[in-house]
């Protein structure tokens, strides 16, 4: 009940900061707060090697607040709500929603004395079930750690590594860079939302991403069996479209291909491999 109560908050609190973000000003040295929402649509495929097809829903809301303490000490914290929604014709039994509800802790840090260097810690206790009633088994709590380095004004390189304990794949590399060789063309090769971007004016955005779910696991029931764990994997490779509409407010809408997707019980339960298909997805950003 507690859960359900905190998961409606977050969706609240959401709702609140697009209600505000036409109308507040924000001053510069004050708290950041930002709300990144998407639902992405991909329609029904069928499995490789059994009959049937399943057709996949997903939307999140990450709402964050970002603050420095003692005016030196970048800390964000945000709150993400997750769904994803399964229409399955297969034999191999899955569950109607996959639910997640994610908070997240994340500091900036001064790597001792090395020039525009830093070191940057997140903690991101969470809960992954097929409802919204979680339990004590559905707890996750998956960290990362990195290094940030700026050698200068166009390059930015991170590594590091992200750990998830009770995971199938409990450790996993992060690296990427950032490149911005003028200001129209951006390099943002980072594990999270891997693209390329390109400013035609003020106001409009071309891009390239990719993306996936590598590493989401879900505890769910099946077959009247409780806390079987399911992993959900897909990689996507798409374009889209970018539109600022002022200071605060801007959207996308985007298309690709999704491949590589596997729907699969641990411990020989079962497992689905769906051909490869198409996704469209609608994004809205908002910074207050």
């Amino acid at each position: 009940m507690l859960i359900k109560l905190v998961s409606r908050i977050a969706l609240i609190l959401s709702m609140v900061t697009l209600a505000l973000a036409v109308n507040i000003v924000q001053a510069e040295d004050e708290p950041q707060h930002n709300l990144d929402a998407y639902l992405r649509y991909i329609p029904s495929r069928s499995a490789k090697t059994i009959s049937g097809k399943v057709e996949i829903i997903e939307s999140e809301a990450e709402y964050s607040y970002q603050f420095k303490v003692f005016d030196k000490l970048p800390v964000k914290f945000s709150l993400t709500p997750q769904y994803i929604g399964i229409e399955n014709t297969t034999e191999v039994e899955l569950p109607s929603n996959l639910t997640g509800l994610t908070t997240d802790i994340e500091v900036t840090l001064p790597f001792f004395n090395f020039y525009e260097t830093y070191l940057r810690l997140g903690v991101s206790p969470s809960f992954y079930g097929d409802d919204w009633d979680f339990e004590t088994s559905d707890f996750r709590i998956p960290m990362r750690y990195f290094l940030i380095h700026r050698p200068n004004d166009q390059w930015t390189f991170i590594a590091g590594v992200a750990i998830y304990p009770d995971f199938e794949s409990e450790v996993l590399p992060i690296l990427g860079f950032i490149y911005k060789p003028n200001n129209k063309l951006t390099f943002n090769i980072i594990p999270k939302r891997p693209n390329i971007s390109y400013l035609v004016n003020d106001q409009l955005t071309l891009f390239a991403e990719g993306g996936g779910s590598t590493n989401s696991e879900f505890e769910v029931t099946k077959d009247n069996l409780k806390n079987v764990v399911l992993r959900y994997k897909e990689m996507r490779l798409g374009s889209g479209v970018k539109f600022k509409f002022n200071e605060y407010i801007q959207s996308s809408i985007s298309a690709g291909a999704v491949f590589n997707r596997t729907l699969k019980y641990r411990d020989s339960l079962g497992k689905v491999n769906l051909k490869d298909g198409l996704y469209t997805e609608f994004r809205i950003e908002i910074g207050l």
